[in-house]
């Protein structure tokens, strides 16, 4: 059975950098894309970014542009997401999520990671 795990998570001061790892076990994944999403106290879960598994393009929301990367390694079946210049408004549970071949939408989901910035 595939499933997600994510790590990575920590308490970071504002300026400060994480990268969080969302790695996939199972030899029959086969993933379309991967997302990135957040949900922070009392709000909805957030789309962040995403990256297509094929060709690495990605895609990310405005609020990250330029601050948060996106990357994945097919042989290891991670998909990574580098934050740097993290603010507080970045606190929040980060989920790594797939689109596996077949499915319309992202269709398996991680346990979450936590994230925190303080100012």
């Amino acid at each position: 059975q595939v499933q997600l795990a994510e790590s990575g998570g920590d308490s970071v001061q504002a300026g400060g950098s994480l990268r969080l790892s969302c790695a996939a076990s199972g030899r029959t994944f086969s993933g379309v894309a991967m997302g990135w999403f957040r949900q922070a106290p009392g709000q909805e879960r957030e789309f962040v970014g995403s990256v297509r598994w094929a060709n690495g393009d990605t895609y990310y929301i405005d609020s990250v542009k330029g601050r948060f990367t996106i990357s994945r390694d097919r042989v290891r079946k991670t998909v990574y997401l580098q934050m740097n210049s993290l603010k507080p408004e970045d606190t929040a549970v980060y989920y790594c999520a797939a689109q596996r071949a077949g499915a319309e939408g992202y269709d398996l989901w991680g346990q979450g990671t936590q994230v925190t910035v303080s100012s």
